[in-house]
């Protein structure tokens, strides 16, 4: 446990720092004012945010800033609100004690030190300080398990790309945002090619390996951080693209068709090719007030359907109505 002793007296944090020693607490900084205080915990802040210090022996009279005021300044950073402070003073004056308490000090002990006083005060605080790092490691394990399972009912289990509720969720924001901006918002609607033909002849554990690779090729298209991807169904995917007209909603969907085209897996029960390929539906609009999100969504379905009419592995667009 590492303890800083504050106290504008050399020859007093020599004693406070031996009685310490002297009971087992080895490491111990020390400061001769509040303003170096101050600089030994800025500088001792780990990754995570928390202090290195576990308890601070604050002095209450000091030169520049006193005691009560560096407690103040502790107690409104989130990094050392944690941190307990027991003042040391030789002032046993009421008013002193209620102030240094009410800036937020734990405890406190008067001058001359009696050691064995100070010790037991000492322990007990940093036994207060282990209950409360034990609680925030809980605190963060919890947090890191809730966002791990947020993640986890956002994601389709099997390409790891977004699930259809997440996309929902996403589509939604993106509609709002696009017409609040008066922006275009693109969507692609991706279907591969014979799935169910592939899956009967080569097996469904191929079929998952196919819907991994071809999840993996529409995402190595896109760039930005606002494009979004999501297993819609089945063999299905859907590709959100802000701030996207038609022209560079075909431009992406025939990339990711060629993406597809050359992962080169074998197909030889689809009649568009010996590979398996994609049929995808582009389309484009700049929401308007009066128009839902469904508009967009039905206008890439049917364009979907018109590149599977057309003979499929093609790219079809169609005008949001």
């Amino acid at each position: 446990m590492k303890i800083l002793v504050v106290d504008d007296s050399r020859s007093q944090t020599m004693l406070l720092g031996g009685i310490l020693r002297g009971a087992g607490y080895e490491d111990i900084a020390e400061a001769h004012d509040a303003v170096s205080a101050l600089r030994t915990l800025e500088e001792g802040v780990g990754k995570n945010g928390d202090s290195d210090v576990d308890l601070i022996l604050m002095d209450i009279v000091m030169p520049e800033m006193d005691g009560i005021e560096a407690t103040k300044r502790l107690k409104a950073d989130d990094r050392f609100r944690d941190v307990p402070v027991i003042m040391v003073t030789v002032r046993d004056e009421v008013a002193s004690l209620e102030r240094a308490l009410e800036a937020g000090a734990n405890d406190y002990i008067s001058k001359p030190v009696n050691r064995l006083e100070l010790c037991a005060r000492v322990r007990s605080v940093l036994r207060l300080k282990e209950e409360i790092d034990r609680r925030k490691a809980r605190e963060r394990e919890l947090e890191a398990l809730t966002e791990r399972l947020e993640q986890l009912s956002n994601q389709d289990g099997l390409t790891s790309v977004s699930n259809r509720r997440r996309f929902e969720e996403v589509y939604e924001k993106e509609w709002l945002r696009a017409r609040r901006d008066n922006m275009p918002l693109a969507l692609l609607m991706i279907d591969i090619d014979f799935f169910k033909a592939f899956n009967d002849t080569y097996g469904h554990l191929r079929g998952d390996c196919c819907l991994k690779a071809v999840a993996e090729a529409i995402c190595t298209v896109l760039k930005r951080p606002g494009d979004f991807v999501a297993r819609f169904g089945g063999e299905e995917f859907v590709v959100i693209l802000p701030a996207t007209d038609e022209p560079g909603a075909v431009t992406i969907a025939e990339e990711i068709r060629e993406n597809v085209r050359s992962l080169d897996i074998e197909h030889a029960s689809s009649t568009a090719a010996d590979h398996v390929t994609v049929s995808i539906g582009a389309a484009s609009v700049i929401p308007r007030v009066d128009q839902g999100g469904k508009a967009l969504l039905l206008a890439s379905d049917g364009a979907l359907y018109q590149a599977k009419t057309n003979g499929r592995n093609r790219v079809e667009k169609r005008e949001v109505l």
